[in-house]
């Protein structure tokens, strides 16, 4: 079995969500040996903040020095993301040895578990095996008949924020909602509480009595801000000061608030975390699709919020952190949320919405979407797809928000490098040929120049440098200065190869490359400086290529080599999106440097 197998395998399962209960969980991990038994674990259920709040107690366990593993769900790009161990996804190859013993056991049983019961079992085995010594469960749905609650008492009970959710399963009441989500709430646990209505304190209340568990709230009353940006935000809490989130919005303030009680309360059970690993923790936490910056310039944020309650964090977010902006917001629902209520929060604040049809089945579509929004008298545009919808956004040249389903925000994350450096692309070459020939030709020489004047240039025995086209700069003067110069030569619609050459063949693009048939290989290791062209760049070295990236893939091979973008200052952006596998430039050359 292949882990895509294994997934395929996992999800032709989902028929069975709707009938809830444990029996078939009970009896899959009883198979399997029971390995929740030997593992220990913060359990936290709620509405809203759940993943948060999951994401900052797994990032202090584990600067305390603990080895962790956090199952949440759903997943926003891969599915892996569901079972990490110390910050690490299951590798692919687990996935698949698990659940094919799970399989074999699932699949003889007489009531077949559904998909969020086998990766329930498939988790718990993983963090046995990989030696967790504890683990931060968020709940599915609701709590009590929640697969997850197989677990024994956990070390500390979490509920956070409560709202009306999944009325037909868990309840049609606040209160009716409380006792379902406080059925994880057993004998021997402490439990922590996000302040919520008289209804829901009264019903946890009574729970934590007849389980004889202590119960703690968290302190709001204690926050203090101190600082706040799109850069994170500053606090105090209780007798900790200067406190840092990289997380956005006041509704992260308390989830930080819920993880600090729930230390506190692990402490308390023995548990040794201290102040500096708290400290660590909250200021490395990453949490995808909660009001995240995707990119500062331009402002690219996405936000999972799915329902009303999420829609008024949202807002509030909007206010703050863009006073007297008027964003674009691209926006996808599914058809059975409240979308209708979400609109009503958030249509005042917008310019426009460009509107798309999430990859779910349940899912509304844009055109739909569209509809409801002009009816409200919004201005709203159906995107042909994702990667339409947000090239759309990025074209208005309006800070964008992107919101409506944590569906669509896998996607979103997934489209949108590619989309990003598709329109900063556009931009800079759009800068680069509004010169005009002779004004690229005055700047090209100055840029010789100061390329003469690098030290890196000046001690390099084998440059390569590139045959300019269009209207990229022209370092054709340099092969006068007796240097070994070779060039590129695409051999495939992915690499790239370097020769000297001793002929000239016209590529695939139109440009000039050696012929290798009567040109000099030359190693990457043989090469001393890279005089590397791009569509556009940015003050900290980040450059954007033309598109296919072969220098990107060929760049890392040339380990002994000074690697600089050359450009005019026409190219030059505020900022560069970055992959992981970019590499920065050493310096980037124009015209103006000195």
């Amino acid at each position: 079995m292949t882990a895509d197998q294994a997934i395929a395998y996992i999800e032709n399962y989902t028929w069975s969500t709707t009938r809830l209960g444990l029996g078939r969980t009970k009896e899959l991990l009883q198979k399997l040996g029971d390995p929740q038994k030997r593992l220990k674990f913060v359990h936290v259920a709620g509405s809203n903040g759940k993943g948060s709040t999951c994401a900052m107690l797994e990032r202090i366990l584990r600067a305390a020095g603990y080895r962790t593993g956090l199952y949440t769900s759903p997943y926003i790009q891969e599915f892996c993301e569901r079972m990490r161990v110390n910050g690490e996804n299951i590798p692919g190859e687990a996935l698949a040895r698990l659940t094919e013993r799970v399989k074999a056991i699932a699949d003889a049983m007489d009531d077949h578990p559904s998909q969020f019961e086998l990766v329930t079992a498939i988790a718990m085995q993983y963090f046995l095996e990989a030696g967790c010594e504890i683990v931060v469960l968020e709940v599915g749905m609701g709590g009590a008949l929640d697969s997850t609650n197989a677990i024994d008492a956990p070390e500390v009970a979490v509920i956070t924020n409560l709202a009306l959710e999944h009325t037909e399963y868990l309840g049609h009441t606040l209160a009716e909602i409380a006792a379902t989500k406080g059925g994880i709430i057993k004998r021997g646990c402490s439990v922590v509480a996000y302040p919520n209505a008289p209804e829901v304190t009264a019903v946890l209340e009574r729970i934590c009595r007849e389980q004889d568990a202590p119960l703690t709230w968290a302190d709001f009353d204690a926050i203090r801000p101190v600082a706040d940006s799109l850069g994170g935000q500053i606090f105090d809490y209780v007798n900790q000061a200067s406190l840092h989130i990289p997380l956005l919005g006041a509704h992260q303030l308390k989830n930080a608030a819920m993880a600090l009680t729930v230390i506190d309360a692990l402490r308390k059970r023995g548990w040794k975390i201290t102040e500096e690993a708290v400290r660590r923790g909250l200021a490395s936490v990453k949490w995808p699709a909660r009001f995240e910056v995707l990119h500062r310039s331009p402002l690219f944020l996405l936000d999972g919020g799915h329902n009303p309650q999420c829609a008024e964090a949202l807002a509030g977010c909007v206010e703050k952190y863009l006073p007297g902006l008027k964003p674009v917001f691209l926006m996808g629902v599914l058809a059975d949320k409240d979308f209708d209520a979400m609109l009503e929060t958030v249509l005042r604040l917008g310019r426009k919405f460009i509107c798309l049809t999430p990859e779910n089945p349940r899912a509304l579509s844009a055109d739909a979407l569209c509809e409801a929004i002009r009816a409200k008298g919004g201005e709203a545009e159906a995107a042909q797809d994702i990667p339409d919808g947000i090239r759309l956004a990025l074209d208005t040249g309006a800070p964008v928000v992107a919101f409506g389903s944590l569906y669509l925000a896998g996607a979103i994350r997934t489209a949108f490098p590619r989309a990003i450096k598709q329109h900063q692309r556009k931009a800079a070459i759009a800068g680069r040929e509004g010169l005009s020939p002779a004004a690229r030709a005055e700047k090209s020489a100055r840029i010789v120049e100061a390329v003469r004047r690098l030290p890196a240039y000046q001690n390099a025995k084998t440059v390569m440098l590139y045959s300019a086209v269009g209207a990229e700069v022209d370092l054709a003067a340099l092969t006068a200065d007796g240097k070994r110069f070779c060039y590129p030569l695409c051999t495939s619609k992915t690499e790239m190869e370097a020769y000297v050459p001793g002929a000239w063949k016209t590529g695939a693009f139109g440009i000039q490359e050696p012929d290798p048939a009567q040109s000099e290989a030359v190693p990457p290791s043989a090469i001393d400086l890279v005089l590397c062209p791009c569509a556009g760049f940015d003050g900290s070295g980040n450059r954007v290529g033309m598109g296919a990236g072969y220098y990107d893939r060929y760049l890392p091979q040339c380990k002994n080599a000074a690697v600089y973008a050359v450009a005019f200052e026409a190219q030059r952006l505020e900022s560069v999106y970055t992959d992981e596998h970019d590499r920065k430039m050493d310096g980037v050359i124009t015209e103006e440097t000195i």
